[in-house]
């Protein structure tokens, strides 16, 4: 009987995912992943990975006859997504830490544990498909067939050997009212819960006051200036701005002005009008293409993401001698962010992806 550990978040999704692996006979573990020291932190209800998410996941594993079990990642949680948020924010870019923990925790520690345990398979809660194809010999990552709540874009690391040891139960629901359904005439608890939104070790969202008690800095104010240098302000610490960003600004202008690029070097915020938030390229790093052997030796077409839920937008993808991608859009771009994920898409297929590192 091959055997599967189902990482569970708490929220309905992995619940269903687990429900539905151990019907189709497959031996379940249900693992829960510790990342917080500290419990008596006040969450939102949009919050996870919290203690009482916790305790629904291991009533769900009740309920379906598993094991449960939770993993103290808590070090590894803070020096491989808390440590890099933070310093994301002070070279100027803008994180996403769900990505880094995916990538490090949930299919980094948490894979290396199933395979201990003796599992064949770790499953999880999200909307994706994974396919192989006979024709190219490789994995290949896919969207789910509900494109409202596809997660592709969060999964895009995701290499050849991990691929074939995941499995996505959720991909080919088409909407989410199916799986709320299958948990309800089950009876799991998590049948009508919440969706988790907020990013969990930043329970109130003021980022900018998370990374100060964090690192015990204070990050000074300085100018906001126009593009040509002119000071219109002062802003209250580079961190506290994202590109595109137009509330709180603080700056009176015959028209709105948006946060269009950042100077940590010089504790500067460069802030312009609307049309020059647009970028017509882009260049990622640490880029991982997943559809193809190796990286292309000419532009290839694709469509792309560079934001979760983002708009696709045509562009021609172009990897350089030095393991970046140039990527040229057909039509300029809104608000591209350094430090945000850049996803390649071919269809329903994920081509691969990287991070934003620079856009003109």
């Amino acid at each position: 009987m091959a055997k599967a550990l189902i990482a569970m978040s708490g929220g309905v999704d992995s619940s269903v995912a687990a429900l539905m692996m151990r019907s189709k006979g497959f031996e379940c573990i249900g693992v829960t992943m510790k990342l917080h020291d500290n419990e008596s932190e006040t969450y939102s209800e949009k919050a996870c990975c919290t203690a009482s998410d916790a305790e629904d996941a291991r009533s769900v594993c009740t309920k379906l006859g598993i094991p449960y079990y939770v993993f103290n990642f808590c070090g590894d949680f803070e020096q491989n997504v808390i440590e890099k948020f933070v310093h994301s924010y002070e070279i100027g870019e803008t994180p996403n830490p769900c990505i880094d923990c995916n990538r490090f925790l949930k299919f980094g520690n948490l894979q290396k544990k199933s395979i201990v345990l003796g599992c064949d398979y770790i499953v999880t809660g999200h909307y994706a498909r994974v396919e192989f194809d006979e024709k190219s010999g490789r994995w290949l990552l896919k969207k789910a067939l509900n494109q409202a709540k596809d997660q592709s874009y969060v999964l895009y690391f995701l290499n050849q050997e991990q691929l074939a040891r995941v499995r996505f139960p959720l991909g080919n629901f088409t909407n989410k009212e199916q799986v709320r359904a299958i948990a309800a005439e089950n009876g799991l608890l998590t049948a009508s819960k919440g969706e988790s939104q907020d990013i969990c070790f930043v329970p109130d969202g003021d980022y900018a006051g998370f990374i100060s008690r964090f690192t015990g800095k204070d990050y000074p104010s300085g100018d906001f200036r126009d593009p040509r240098g002119n000071v219109l302000g002062q802003h209250r610490g580079v961190i506290r701005y994202t590109i595109g960003q137009r509330k709180g600004l603080g700056i009176s202008y015959s028209e709105p002005l948006y946060v269009v690029s950042k100077s940590v070097s010089e504790n500067a915020v460069t802030l312009s009008v609307e049309r020059d938030l647009y970028s017509s390229e882009l260049t990622a790093r640490d880029f991982n293409w997943i559809s193809l052997a190796e990286p292309p030796t000419e532009p290839i077409s694709v469509s792309v993401r560079t934001r979760y839920h983002g708009v696709e937008a045509e562009a021609a993808a172009v990897a350089n001698p030095d393991g970046t991608v140039t990527i040229r859009f057909t039509e300029p771009q809104r608000a591209i962010s350094p430090g945000q994920a850049v996803v390649l898409y071919d269809g329903e297929i994920v081509v691969g992806g990287g991070t934003i590192c620079a856009s003109c």
